[in-house]
């Protein structure tokens, strides 16, 4: 739902005074990239869909801490840090099999395949899209955050760093270590990579 900069600044301030209806319209405006923030991070729809909710109502209550600049910035801190949380609380409950794991080339669901790709390359491409959303999974929280907000929502740098709250040394240290936790992690899988990819990695 795209709005204009004075659409949304007139509903962030109706929403301060305390207008609920104006803040419904700020969630439809950017409930698509705070799921997809939220389901990237969770690696599974339904749980996605509950920090997202959580998100949104930890954002209604805590609008007075919002001092202007991207509404979107604050919004998506927000959800990271409920991302956060909520990982932090599913690191003591039993850990997700790859079978239930989703695709990690949608928002909503499993990996949709091409139609001229073959059986087998279907196949392919879903196991492979498994192995990433779980090596991801397996990543500490922090690290988990930032690789999503890089390299999945292509965030900048400055970005990632407003919204996760740490610095930018901080963010490129943690990248650093997810991507190489991936690559690692990945290797178990080598068969399913493409063959450029592999031989990037080995070069």
């Amino acid at each position: 739902m795209a709005i204009s900069p004075e659409q949304e600044t007139n509903w962030i301030q109706a929403a301060r005074s305390g207008d609920l209806e104006a803040f419904n319209r700020l969630v439809l405006a950017h409930q698509d990239r705070v799921y997809s923030l939220a389901y990237r991070i969770m690696g599974e729809p339904a749980a996605a869909a509950d920090a997202a909710q959580d998100a949104f109502i930890n954002a209604w209550r805590r609008l007075e801490t919002y001092r202007g600049g991207a509404f979107q910035s604050w919004l998506l801190r927000i959800t990271a840090n409920t991302c956060y949380d909520a990982l932090r609380y599913s690191k003591r409950r039993p850990a997700t099999g790859i079978e239930d794991l989703p695709g990690a080339e949608t928002d909503d669901g499993p990996v949709l395949v091409a139609d001229d790709l073959t059986p087998e390359q279907s196949l392919q491409q879903r196991e492979l899209a498994q192995a990433i959303q779980q090596c991801i999974n397996a990543l500490q929280p922090d690290q988990r955050l930032v690789l999503v907000m890089c390299d999945v929502q292509e965030m900048s740098y400055q970005e990632v760093a407003e919204t996760s709250g740490a610095n930018l040394g901080t963010v490129k240290s943690r990248l650093s270590r997810a991507r190489a936790a991936v690559r690692q992690c990945l290797g178990a899988v080598e068969e399913l990579l493409p063959g450029g990819w592999r031989q990037r990695e080995k070069s």
